[in-house]
């Protein structure tokens, strides 16, 4: 039987812990499942579970104070002391997601992660600690932004997000109490609907990215870029990949990223080549991918120089 969990995330006082209470106040979200809530960090904002839509005796509060505490061995513990059926994390914006999503036990799920965010302070938080941004956004289904008012710059807070997740849903809470949804348009820098989707150097990271979350919207789609090439003996003499380096945030998670191309005949292309890529762009299973993915089938492969840029970014 799965346990959900529900992860808050965001930076201290984002304001993780007013949304935690007015979830749980929320009588169609709290109808009385026995619930653990896990408080991360500790900021100036205390629950207070007597104004919970059930009241406090469905609800067992824990305090955690490093990541080290969250074991299995702990719910097993925590499970004794109190049989919750569900979990509500309040999670400390200087800890890495990932880490969180390993220390939980066989059969506790994430049903959903939501990222609290301060107006005010996100945009210095993105300068300054882009990583632990990045990796609170790279998850997430929602970004909740509080404390906006009619000067805050949406656009700016939403470009900080779209240049992470096209995905995630964003809000805006005014200080009034009146919420938004963002609706804003993003437009490609590249022509889905051409005869061929020339992708230029500088936006690679886009076009890797919005391939991989919409694959249906590229099958059959002819598509041209240039490519730094990876080789396998395992792929075989007529297999290869067309990717790029790509950095999310920072230097550290530099990472190669690309499709798997296939040809008729071998190919003389070398591993760390660079070569202009046309191709054909089909949404099938092949043993690289865990899943159906894209296979470019080239019509056309010509040698060519590195960028200026090697690295492609989403900036």
């Amino acid at each position: 039987m799965e346990t959900p969990v529900y992860l808050f995330t965001g930076f201290l006082e984002a304001g993780k812990t007013r949304l935690i209470q007015e979830t749980m106040e929320d009588a169609d979200f709290n109808s009385g499942e026995p619930t653990l809530i896990l408080l991360c960090e500790e900021g100036e904002g205390e629950l207070d579970p007597s104004s919970f839509a059930k009241g406090a005796d469905n609800v067992c509060l824990r305090t955690v104070g490093s990541l080290e505490e969250i074991t299995e061995a702990a719910f097993r513990e925590w499970r004794r002391e109190f049989n919750f059926r569900r979990v509500l994390v309040e999670y400390n914006g200087m800890w890495m997601i990932g880490d969180f999503y390993r220390r939980l036990p066989r059969g506790f799920v994430v049903y959903q992660e939501i990222m609290v965010a301060d107006a005010t302070t996100f945009p210095a938080y993105n300068a300054n600690m882009r990583q632990l941004t990045v990796d609170k956004l790279s998850g997430c289904e929602m970004v909740v932004f509080n404390r906006v008012t009619e000067a805050t710059d949406k656009m700016e807070l939403h470009k900080l997000v779209r240049g992470v997740s096209r995905g995630v849903n964003i809000s805006y809470e005014f200080t009034s109490g009146e919420i938004e949804y963002d609706d804003i348009v993003d437009p490609l820098p590249f022509d889905v609907d051409a005869e061929v989707i020339d992708v230029a150097d500088r936006d690679f990271a886009l076009f890797f990215r919005d391939l991989t979350e919409e694959m249906p919207k590229y099958d059959g789609k002819r598509v041209r870029y240039r490519a730094l090439i990876g080789r396998d003996k395992r792929l075989g003499d007529s297999a290869f990949i067309a990717g790029r380096q790509i950095m999310t945030c920072c230097a550290d998670d530099i990472a190669y990223n690309g499709f798997i191309c296939l040809l008729d005949a071998p190919c003389d292309l070398a591993h760390g080549d660079w070569a202009v890529v046309e191709a054909t762009l089909r949404i099938e299973k092949h043993p690289l991918y865990r899943n159906p993915g894209p296979v470019l089938y080239p019509t056309s492969v010509k040698k060519t120089d590195a960028p200026e840029e090697p690295v492609a970014t989403f900036c």
